[in-house]
């Protein structure tokens, strides 16, 4: 059963092949990309985040195409161990990012699920996104990325990310990102009884097994089960399934909820997608928590933001981390 509390443990991810180091032939002669010194050059930027990312283009390219291999290397339904580290929406917060993953603790000491939206709104997507590549690349049992709506081209290529790429690189890289993007799983379960994703429930899908059907990579449909897994939103007042405010996909009520986890006899939902003001927010009595991890999202909300640790035990708790700047705290519920 699951259970609210304080503590939590470390451990290390054991279901796949340890990647210690990943070299990739560059296709240009006499050159070639180390894992090790590009993720170097980031965490030059991770321990002082003000300083912009200086990698060259090249370089860039193949640190996408070394992540998409070990994402392509892995399922598109991942099954964790934990203990785990849960985040939610990033969007391009890279200090805020920053200051949640040194209080948290780093890969591989630290296993880590992130649910999608790492680009947009926010100043620093690359940043964000290359740490995100470079730390699944180093460390790909104990860091998974999820799908958001905005690891999507139609939508990055109006809310900021496109318009990121081009300026301070070209469009070029932009399309090599969104070659990553297509490759993304679209949900995870840990330890068989805390299913995630980005978005919801669809009604559409019976199992979360059923997701290992689709191949990657993938364009989002703007219906169906892809869509509904990144677009999708609980909603208190209805029963069943609804029209959403977005304009594509459902919103969905508790009873979706308590059917979806009995029929595949899961303890607990986790997912993303929408900003919540204590960084956390629970729906059908503690069977569904949305998390939300940029403070202060977009300089006009003044939300908290939340990370969910989950123990060996099963034990959650949540890191929160107050806006604008605060010292976390781990709140027990």
């Amino acid at each position: 059963a699951m259970r609210w509390e304080q503590s939590f443990k470390l451990s290390y991810y054991n279901e796949y092949k340890s990647y210690l180091r990943m070299v990739v032939e560059s296709n240009e002669v006499g050159t070639e990309f180390n894992i090790d010194a590009i993720f170097k050059s980031i965490m030059r930027v991770f321990h002082d985040p003000v300083q912009p990312l200086e990698i060259a283009e090249s370089q860039l390219r193949k640190l996408c195409l070394a992540a998409r291999d070990v994402i392509m290397s892995q399922p598109v339904l991942p099954e964790l161990s934990v203990p785990v580290n849960i985040c939610g929406d990033i969007h391009g917060q890279f200090e805020d990012f920053i200051e949640q993953m040194k209080s948290v603790g780093l890969p591989p000491e630290q296993n880590y699920l992130f649910l999608g939206d790492y680009v947009d709104r926010g100043k620093r997507s690359l940043e964000t996104i290359s740490l995100l590549f470079a730390m699944k690349v180093k460390y790909p049992e104990n860091v998974f990325l999820l799908r958001g709506n905005h690891e999507c081209a139609s939508i990055n290529r109006i809310y900021g990310f496109y318009d990121e790429c081009k300026r301070r690189y070209n469009i070029k890289i932009w399309k090599t990102f969104t070659d990553v993007f297509n490759c993304m799983p679209l949900a995870a379960l840990v330890e068989k009884t805390i299913f995630c994703m980005h978005g919801g429930l669809s009604p559409d899908l019976l199992s979360p097994y059923d997701i290992n059907k689709f191949e990657r990579p993938m364009d989002i449909p703007n219906k169906g089960v892809l869509c509904d897994l990144l677009w999708s939103d609980p909603d208190p007042d209805i029963v069943g399934f609804g029209d959403n405010d977005r304009g594509v996909s459902f919103t969905f009520g508790a009873n979706e909820v308590s059917k979806f986890l009995k029929r595949n006899n899961l303890s607990l939902i986790v997912r993303a997608h929408q900003v919540v003001e204590d960084g956390y927010q629970f729906f059908c009595k503690r069977k569904m928590v949305t998390l939300f991890s940029a403070p202060n999202y977009c300089g006009e909300f003044d939300n908290a933001a939340a990370l969910l640790t989950v123990s060996e035990d099963l034990v959650c708790s949540f890191h929160i981390f107050k806006p604008p700047k605060a010292n976390v705290t781990v709140k027990k519920r």
